[in-house]
């Protein structure tokens, strides 16, 4: 059995660990579109701090690490980090706006508790 190590990150093709709404998907495209240079894809992890432990990050970028994970979402490249992977399992990620404000809302179904404030969560 030979073994090939790779530079750049793969597209995967099997379904991906979360799911962003076509309202998330148009919304990014949107943003996307004003960056000049125009970004390759959409990072989004889970990162350590925050009230309850963890928050989610989201932001573009050029390219994706050697430990990404890049699935495509209706042509858009969503690089995810092998860490975050786990914590992002089932998750869905929807753009909302209502009367208090407009933004990207996640639906976790591995958090146990958020704080108070929304931004932050632990499992």
């Amino acid at each position: 059995m030979s073994t090939t190590t790779t530079t750049t990150p793969n597209t995967e093709t099997k379904s991906a660990p979360l799911n962003l709404t076509a309202n998330a998907i148009a919304k990014v495209r949107e943003i996307m579109a004003q960056q000049n240079p125009v970004p390759a894809g959409l990072r989004v992890g889970v990162v350590g701090g925050g009230c309850s432990g963890f928050s989610y990050s989201m932001n573009f970028e050029n390219g994706g690490g050697l430990m990404d994970k890049v699935y495509e979402f209706d042509g858009l490249k969503v690089f995810i980090d092998a860490t975050s992977v786990v914590y992002l399992n089932g998750a869905i990620v929807d753009y909302v706006e209502t009367l208090e404000g407009a933004g990207f809302k996640f639906e976790n179904p591995n958090v146990k508790s958020t704080c108070g404030c929304g931004s932050s969560f632990s499992v």
